[in-house]
């Protein structure tokens, strides 16, 4: 299982957003507490970022955060305005490796899954043309993610639809997912936890509390959250009522 947080605001640097919290992603990679599925999420971690001008780019290791002397600079230095981080718990028998760690980029997005799915049910969603990075389950639900958004969907729609896809085959999958485009974060609740907290300057949101203020406000499960510059919203998810049914209907997203 896996650790995630997207922030979406006014410039804050990588070293406020990680490091600093009282339970920041270092602890939640050695003790979270929340989490549902395994106890250690220290088999890779990342964070990802939208620079002033070009590209969202990601910086990904293998190993804890605490193993990796370069990221303290990096974090001190860095800031962004959209900035995803994740540690990761890696499944059974998927492979520890940089490509299989998020966040995960097309160059326009970043995508993390807190959660698990299976390959093998889900493979014939995967289109001629388009290849993962790895043979984990997270880089394969990324490519499905980047499919549909090079067809044009909006964020919102093409999560939600990909949700949807994958649950009509797969009941078992465990789907948080937490993408961005650097305008918007979509997040789902899919069997895991999150949360947020909105402030002044911006939202935070992430699979647990980063210390233990009392303004952070839970996401029941099945539930889509949207956060851009107007504020949450927070729609309903259901998985879909005919096995293979591709479409979201207007009664899936209220």
């Amino acid at each position: 299982m896996c650790r995630h947080f997207a922030w979406l605001g006014q410039d804050r640097s990588f070293d406020e957003l990680i490091f600093q919290p009282s339970y920041g992603l270092p602890r939640q990679a050695a003790r979270p507490r929340w989490q549902q599925i395994d106890l250690v999420n220290r088999d890779g971690f990342g964070v990802g970022w939208f620079p002033a001008e070009g590209h969202a780019v990601s910086y990904r290791r293998t190993g804890p955060i605490e193993a990796d002397p370069d990221f303290p600079t990096l974090a001190s230095e860095m800031s962004g305005g959209c900035v995803l981080g994740a540690v990761r718990g890696a499944s059974p028998g998927m492979p520890i490796e940089e490509a299989a760690t998020a966040p995960f980029t097309n160059g326009a997005y970043l995508l993390s899954l807190n959660g698990h799915l299976s390959v093998e049910k889900t493979l014939h969603l995967l289109e001629p043309g388009y290849e993962p990075e790895s043979t984990c389950d997270a880089a394969f639900l990324a490519t499905l993610l980047w499919q549909r958004l090079d067809q044009g969907r909006p964020l919102e729609l093409a999560v939600g639809e990909l949700l949807r896809d994958i649950t009509a085959v797969d009941s078992h999958a465990c789907l948080n997912l937490l993408a961005t485009d650097g305008v918007r974060v979509v997040a789902t609740t899919w069997g895991e936890t999150l949360c947020y907290r909105v402030s002044p300057d911006g939202v935070l949101i992430a699979s647990e509390p980063h210390d233990d203020e009392d303004d952070w406000i839970r996401v029941e499960d099945r539930r889509m959250v949207i956060a851009d510059a107007f504020g949450v919203d927070i729609q309903p998810l259901e998985p879909a009522p005919v096995l293979g049914l591709s479409a979201l209907g207007d009664d899936i997203l209220a």
